[in-house]
């Protein structure tokens, strides 16, 4: 009976994708289930071929596929989380209202898993400029994020329509410990999307690093950049 229980649940889940999904095939029938079950899904893609998130769901979604394209990403990672549509009708302005906190990113909590420590993802970050137009407004921020020191960034935040978008770009060289040049200016994206779909609220990240997939630094650089990634799609998400 569990068997069957279980083959039963992986076709109604499935069926309920296939329905007019803003995802498409790439996700697994595992996936599928865990976001159904209002978990946080973290999947490691490396390429932009591997990302679940349908063209043509919104235009905000096929706004930030675009940017993901131009940006042309070596490593890649997508972060996704349902929310239920009914409670959270404010999501839309509490979501907005977070990322436009610049100050608050300081001390989101980071595990190194290389050095199996805790730090602080960011360790200070403070709006330099703040440019605001009708549902749309463009930062510039100063990041500290060891061990690659001040990352500038420019940071594009849309509203429109139940839906928010959220990128945050790199605009000056990040270099490790001060000792060599790791990701040029405009080579590293985090991206937040939320749209509605039907009862729910998606929560959709991704975030890549255009840089060298150089042979002995491939996993040095996925920890470095795509765990950094995640951490802060992960930490945004779970405030809500």
């Amino acid at each position: 009976m569990k068997k069957i229980f279980i083959v039963l649940l992986n076709i109604f889940v499935c069926s309920s994708f296939l329905m007019a999904s803003p995802f498409n095939q790439k996700l697994t029938d595992e996936e599928k289930i865990k976001l159904e079950k209002g978990e946080v899904l973290i999947r490691n893609i490396a390429y932009p071929k591997n990302i679940c998130l349908n063209d043509n769901v919104s235009t905000l979604a096929d706004q930030l596929l675009s940017k993901i394209d131009d940006l042309k990403p070596k490593y890649l990672a997508e972060v996704i989380q349902f929310k239920n549509y009914e409670g959270n009708e404010d999501l839309p302005q509490r979501l907005e209202e977070l990322l436009n906190n610049i100050p608050s990113y300081a001390g989101i909590p980071y595990f190194s898993e290389r050095k199996q420590k805790w730090y602080d993802l960011y360790s200070s970050a403070t709006i330099v400029e703040k440019i605001e137009k009708e549902n749309f407004s463009i930062i510039k921020a100063d990041i500290e994020m060891e061990p690659f020191g001040i990352m500038n960034q420019e940071i594009e935040l849309y509203n429109q329509e139940e839906s928010i978008l959220y990128s945050a770009k790199n605009t000056n060289k990040l270099r490790y410990h001060d000792k060599f040049d790791c990701v040029w200016p405009e080579k590293m994206s985090i991206n937040i999307l939320l749209f509605r779909d039907g009862d729910k609220w998606i929560l959709y990240g991704i975030g890549g690093v255009n840089a060298p997939r150089i042979p002995f630094f491939i996993e040095r650089i996925e920890v470095s950049f795509i765990n950094r990634i995640t951490t802060f799609c992960n930490f945004i998400f779970n405030k809500f």
